[in-house]
């Protein structure tokens, strides 16, 4: 039994909004990421037969997904479940679409759609994202403090742009995405700055900001694997999102090529990987 790493490509990344030219259709988006070498892709779970068409093409070519979803109550998780009981999942990804001011109105969601499923026996994580419960890094962390085994996909950089950390960013910060992704059970790949929520991977004047996220996404995978079983997978997903995520000119045009970029983050991870994997080898003899 050994720990496994899988790189996922978000289908939502894969828009490419032009003003003058179609998108890829839903086939062309999978094959893509098959003949890129994705292990899998992130698929909304929010249309059954959006979903039921994309994972219908991604089990045909051997790859895996998660299911994405949006919920505003406790049982609009539900036909999600039902959903993922027929079609498969890796896990669900759960952006909690609720924004109560006390923490206190915050534990009936989370129970709620704890409860729900254990008793689907369905993996469900928590994602870190800005304009919904856990928008908040503060506020995040004293859910935390009320469920401490809840599982996060943790997309930190959110929290580096809503917290506009100063730079460079100082050991007391540092500690509190460590809480994070210490609760990390996958993780959603995108690299910010403390101004803008996804900035390119090849410029120069970004490279401080991809060392640190790599650093960031280092220490989550180290903590990963101290917590997972001996045959557990984590998942790890491209999402570099389109416009207006993504940078623009003057055109409407993206300045840099996202797809391109989103494969040289597969082999960024894949590396990262490989390197921890190594240094965790007992020496020979």
């Amino acid at each position: 039994m050994v720990q496994q790493l899988r790189v996922l490509q978000s289908l939502w990344a894969m828009e490419r909004r032009l003003a003058n030219e179609a998108e890829w259709p839903l086939r062309t988006q999978l094959t893509m990421i098959r003949d890129a070498g994705f292990d899998g892709a992130g698929v909304r779970f929010i249309d059954p037969a959006f979903a039921t068409e994309a994972t219908h093409v991604l089990r045909d070519h051997g790859l895996i997904w998660q299911a994405q979803c949006y919920p505003k109550t406790v049982d609009d998780l539900k036909p999600v479940l039902d959903l993922v009981a027929r079609l498969g999942a890796d896990h669900v990804n759960l952006q909690p679409d609720v924004r109560p001011l006390r923490l206190h109105d915050c534990i009936p969601f989370l129970e709620g759609w704890r409860r729900l499923a254990d008793q689907a026996d369905i993996p469900v994580h928590i994602e870190t994202h800005r304009d919904r419960m856990t928008t908040d890094l503060f506020f995040t962390l004293q859910l935390l403090d009320c469920f401490p085994d809840l599982r996060l996909t943790a997309d930190i950089s959110h929290y580096l742009v809503g917290r506009e950390f100063a730079w460079p960013v100082d050991d007391t910060n540092h500690g509190l995405i460590h809480r994070i992704l210490d609760n990390a059970w996958g993780l959603h790949g995108r690299v910010a700055s403390r101004e803008q929520i996804q900035v390119s991977l090849s410029f120069p004047q970004h490279q401080g900001w991809v060392e640190l996220f790599m650093g960031w996404w280092e220490y989550a995978i180290r903590s990963w694997r101290k917590r997972a079983g001996p045959d557990a997978v984590l998942t790890f997903l491209c999402e570099l999102g389109p416009p207006p995520y993504a940078i623009t000119g003057p055109d409407g045009t993206e300045l840099s090529d996202r797809w391109q970029e989103a494969l040289q983050m597969k082999d960024m991870i894949r590396a990262l990987w490989q390197r921890i994997v190594s240094e965790d080898q007992p020496p020979p003899g």
